[in-house]
């Protein structure tokens, strides 16, 4: 099976696998070595491309991070408002719920990766962005700086207790007609903002 991964083709398989195993077990149960053994290559070959398990993970937030960044900033080019950033947030986050959970645990991730350190800034850049919008909301949003870290901390809740089941246990879920994720993510986190004037209409979920 090692002659199926050429050209860079074992970089991407082993970011693949690592994701379906944290998917399915969280990020503290994998090691290159189990990795290796569950695509079939010798165990030294993932470390040729990564150098450590911390390689591993880092390469895994970037790859979201940088995902994460073109999807705001899809939604900002297109005329999305904070709002719908915040459902593209949590859109991102259930669609990559391994890279959601790397990227927001530090404690997993090098300080040093410089790949990595660009691609959360240019992520957190276009959430930044969300600033100027609200500054020019005509919905009342007084302190903008305030109002986008409000807002991300809604968002980044939501997804959180969607992910780990909490949102379903609870029983929160159940008080919502419609218990559609980015339907909830929408009506909760346009509490902060009030309602939307007729000249921007809501983006489709």
């Amino acid at each position: 099976m090692a002659d199926d991964y050429h050209h860079g083709n074992l970089r991407a398989a082993v970011l693949e696998k690592a994701a379906e195993v944290i998917g399915r077990e969280g990020p503290y149960s994998f090691s290159l070595r189990s990795l290796a053994l569950e695509l079939g290559v010798s165990h030294t070959a993932p470390r040729h491309h990564f150098g450590s398990r911390e390689g591993v993970l880092n390469a895994l937030a970037t790859e979201g991070f940088r995902e994460l960044g073109d999807r705001l900033r899809a939604n900002r080019d297109a005329g999305g408002d904070f709002l719908d950033a915040g459902v593209e947030y949590v859109r991102f986050a259930t669609d990559h719920p391994a890279h959601f959970d790397v990227m927001f645990t530090p404690s997993l991730l090098g300080d040093g990766d410089e790949e990595l350190n660009a691609a959360r800034t240019a992520a957190f850049g276009e959430l930044r962005a969300g600033v100027d919008s609200l500054a020019d909301d005509d919905r009342g949003v007084e302190d903008a700086a305030a109002g986008m870290v409000a807002g991300w901390s809604i968002v980044h809740g939501v997804a959180t207790l969607a992910l780990t089941g909490n949102l379903d246990r609870s029983g929160l879920r159940d008080l919502f007609r419609d218990t559609d994720l980015l339907s909830i993510t929408r009506r909760s986190a346009g509490l902060l903002f009030g309602p939307r004037t007729p000249s921007s209409p809501p983006q489709k979920e």
